[in-house]
């Protein structure tokens, strides 16, 4: 059992509070099912960046497993981690897809419990989805420390495989926020670049644009996996629904971090 690691920190530790501010996040977000088979989602905390998740979060179509990607801050355990864990939050336990797993052993992706324990990018996602789903998913939690293209382009083609030996309904999420700590008009210009690039759902360019102007976004791996599973699935499309900074709730436009949420299908 996977406890939490930053309840009362990035999100509110008790439940009704946890509801509360859940409510704020989706407060003036039309949720609409659409066909949607990834998503990119920030990992700051709810008061900062939890708006722009749920711009994502409210256009997901209901799914068996939920496949996500997150990159690894804390440089514990394998470079590239899936947790069986069942994994708990203040809103209950959320259950991980022991079958999808399976069909991984003996690839790149090692089962690692230790890289999760302490990483906050993947389980504040976790509530989004119990908001929206209730306790009917599961989870398939890959943590990333080697996030290289060529790491994580295996990664998403290997979860990929998985799945279609499955047959189950999977939407894939990355976890990753955009530039951190630049001025706010930085931000958005680094960030705007960048994320063109994901909208061409171009993984080489992508990467060529990080390293071109050195842009810090945390999860660049996970976005890679994301994507390149994605396109194995089929997907063709892809949307920007939302970016925003730090600076937009702090005021403080002098250091930012910046937040996307990108959806596709």
């Amino acid at each position: 059992m996977r406890q939490t690691t930053v309840a009362g920190q990035f999100y509110p530790q008790n439940p009704k509070s946890l509801k509360k501010e859940l409510n704020r996040c989706f407060k003036d977000v039309a949720i609409s099912e659409e066909p949607i088979l990834g998503a990119v989602v920030p990992h700051a905390g709810y008061v900062y960046s939890g708006e722009v998740a749920a711009h994502a979060y409210a256009k997901l179509p209901k799914a068996d497993t939920y496949i996500l990607f997150g990159p690894n801050h804390t440089g514990y355990g394998s470079p590239v981690a899936l947790s069986q864990d069942s994994w708990v939050t203040p809103l209950g336990v959320v259950e991980a897809d022991r079958e999808i797993g399976k069909h991984l052993a003996g690839t790149i992706i090692d089962f690692d419990e230790l890289a999760h324990h302490f990483e906050h990018s993947i389980e504040v996602q976790i509530p989004f989805l119990q908001h929206r789903f209730g306790s009917d998913f599961s989870i398939l939690p890959i943590c990333m420390g080697l996030q290289d293209e060529e790491t994580s382009m295996e990664v998403g083609t290997e979860v990929a495989r998985a799945v279609k030996a499955t047959g189950k309904k999977v939407v894939f999420i990355a976890s990753s926020d955009f530039t951190h700590y630049q001025p706010d008009s930085v931000a958005r210009d680094q960030d705007s670049y960048l994320i063109e690039a994901i909208l061409d759902m171009d993984i080489p360019e992508f990467y060529r644009r990080k390293e071109e102007r050195n842009i810090s976004a945390c999860g660049f791996g996970p976005i890679a996996a994301m994507l390149a599973a994605s396109k194995e699935l089929g997907a063709s499309k892809a949307s920007l629904i939302k970016y925003a900074t730090s600076g937009d709730v702090s005021e403080d436009t002098s250091g930012v971090v910046g937040y996307a949420a990108i959806t596709i299908e």
